[in-house]
C-alpha cells in the first residue's frame, strides 16, 4: 500500500488521511506533515478519542412523548393555579384584611422563586411543580403563626402596636425553626436524590428562604405601612370563624386509649412490611414502564395482556390509567444484566406499535434500582438523625427524642398503608 493514502475515519468523519510512504512492519507508524504545535494536538486529542471502542449500558432511560409533556404542563399549571385561588380565599375569609397582606406576599413570594430558578437556569420539572405548590401553603403557614400570635398578644391586654410588633417578633423564632427542619430534609433529598427528585428539592429549598424572607421582612413591612397610613384601632376582624376562638380540644383526654392504638399499628406496620412487603415500583425493583395512549376510542387491556404474554417476558402487569384509551404496563426486571430492559422496551414497541401511541417509557436496571432502594433508606434515616441533631441544639434532648419518635411513628404508619392498600 505505499503511495496510497490511508484514512483515519471516526464517527463518519476522517480524522486525517496521510500517505503511507513505508511499509509499516512494527505494528506503529507516525504521521508527518506541515503540522502546527495546535494542529498536532488537535489530531492527537481526536485519535486518542477514538483508541478503545466503549460498550454502552443503560442503567437507567426515562422518555417523555411530546403528547405526554403537553398534557403534564397543563396538569401542573392547572394545580397551581388551583392551589393558589384555593389558599388565597381561605386566608381572605380566615383573616380579612391581614389575609390580603399574606396573599400579597405570597405573590412576591412565588415571583421570587421564579425569578432565582431563571438565575440559576434550573430546569422545571413536575416534582419541582409539586414544591412551588407545597411552598404556597408553607407560605401562608408562616403568615397565620404571626397572625394568631398578635391576635394573642392583644387578648392578653396588649395595645395594637405592641401586639403586632410581639406577633413578629415572638412567632420568628417558631417559623425559623419549622423552616430550617425542612430545610434539611430538602438538603437530603437533593444530595440523596436523583433526577426530578432533585428538582423537587431545589424548589423546596429555594421557597423555604423566600417563604422566611417574604413572611417577617414583605409582610411586617406591608403591616407597618397600614398602621403608618390608616391608624387602625383594633384589629381587623374575620369575615369568618374557621375555627371559633373559644374552641377546646383535651387531645390528650383519650391517651389509654390512643396510646395503645398507635403502639398496635406501629408493630403491624413494622410485621406487614416484612411479611407482605411494599408494591415497589420499577426505581426500586428495576424493569421497564409504558404508559400507552389507544390509537381508538378504548384501550382493550385484554387485547395488550394477550399480546405481551406471547413474548414470554415474565410477569407482565397491565391496568388502566387515567381514561379509557390510556394504560399502563409494567414488565419485571429481566435479570442482572442491565441492557435487557432496552430489547424488553423494544418488543414491547414492535408489538403495539400499529395501535397505541407511546406517551412515556421508563427503563431502570438492576444497578441503579439496587442503589436508588438503599439511597431512599438512608434519606429517611439521614433526614431524622438531622432533625434531631438541631433539635437537640435548639431546644433540649427530651424534645428531639420525642419529635423523632413521632415523626417515626407517623412513616411507620405511612408504611403500613402502603402495605395494607397496595399503593
Amino acid at each position: 500500500n505505499v503511495g496510497r493514502p490511508f484514512a483515519i475515519v471516526l464517527d463518519d468523519v476522517v480524522l486525517s488521511a496521510p500517505v503511507i510512504r513505508e511499509p509499516i512492519l512494527g505494528g506503529s507508524g507516525q504521521i508527518s506533515g506541515s503540522f502546527t504545535p495546535e494542529s498536532a494536538n488537535d489530531l492527537a486529542v481526536l485519535l486518542r478519542a477514538g483508541a478503545l471502542p466503549a460498550k454502552l449500558t443503560i442503567i437507567e432511560e426515562r422518555t417523555v412523548g411530546p403528547g405526554l409533556g403537553a398534557d403534564s404542563i397543563a396538569a401542573g399549571q392547572t394545580a397551581s393555579m388551583v392551589g393558589a385561588v384555593a389558599v388565597v380565599v381561605f386566608m381572605i375569609l380566615a383573616y380579612g384584611f391581614l389575609g390580603l397582606l399574606a396573599n400579597l406576599a405570597l405573590i412576591a413570594n412565588i415571583a421570587m422563586i421564579i425569578g432565582i430558578l431563571s438565575l440559576l437556569g434550573a430546569t422545571l420539572t413536575l416534582p419541582g411543580i409539586a414544591g412551588i405548590v407545597l411552598t404556597m401553603g408553607m407560605a401562608v403557614d408562616a403568615n397565620v403563626l404571626i397572625y394568631e400570635r398578635i391576635r394573642e398578644e392583644r387578648r392578653n391586654g396588649r395595645n395594637l402596636i405592641q401586639s403586632f410588633d410581639a406577633g413578629f417578633r415572638t412567632a420568628f423564632g417558631t417559623i425559623l425553626d419549622a423552616n430550617v427542619t425542612t430545610l434539611i430534609a430538602a438538603f437530603i433529598l437533593f444530595y440523596l436524590g436523583s433526577g426530578p427528585i432533585r428538582g423537587f428539592a431545589v424548589t423546596l429549598a429555594i421557597g423555604i428562604i423566600t417563604t422566611v424572607f417574604t413572611a417577617y421582612t414583605f409582610s411586617r413591612l406591608m403591616m407597618a405601612l397600614w398602621v403608618r397610613y390608616q391608624k387602625p384601632k383594633e384589629i381587623p376582624k374575620r369575615p369568618l370563624d374557621v375555627i371559633p376562638e373559644e374552641t377546646s380540644i383535651k387531645f390528650m383526654i383519650d391517651r389509654k386509649f390512643s396510646f395503645p392504638v398507635s403502639a398496635v399499628a406501629m408493630v403491624a406496620s413494622i410485621i406487614m412490611f416484612f411479611a407482605i412487603s411494599l408494591n415497589f415500583g420499577i426505581d426500586f425493583k428495576g424493569g421497564t414502564l409504558v404508559e400507552l395512549k389507544s390509537k381508538s376510542a378504548v384501550a382493550d387491556i385484554a387485547d395488550v395482556r394477550s399480546r405481551l404474554g406471547e413474548l414470554n417476558l415474565g410477569d407482565v402487569q397491565v391496568q388502566e390509567f387515567g381514561s379509557q384509551q390510556e394504560i399502563l404496563v409494567r414488565v419485571e426486571s429481566q435479570g442482572t444484566v442491565d441492557n435487557a430492559e432496552q430489547s424488553v422496551e423494544a418488543l414491547v414497541r414492535d408489538a403495539l406499535i400499529e395501535d397505541y401511541d407511546f406517551r412515556r417509557v421508563e427503563v431502570v436496571g438492576p444497578t441503579v434500582s439496587g442503589e436508588l432502594a438503599q439511597t431512599g433508606t438512608l434519606a429517611v434515616i439521614a433526614a431524622l438523625l438531622a432533625i434531631m441533631i438541631y433539635i437537640w441544639f435548639r431546644f433540649e434532648w427530651q424534645f428531639a427524642v420525642g419529635a423523632v419518635i413521632a415523626t417515626v411513628h407517623d412513616v411507620l404508619l405511612t408504611i403500613g398503608m402502603f402495605a395494607v392498600l397496595r399503593l
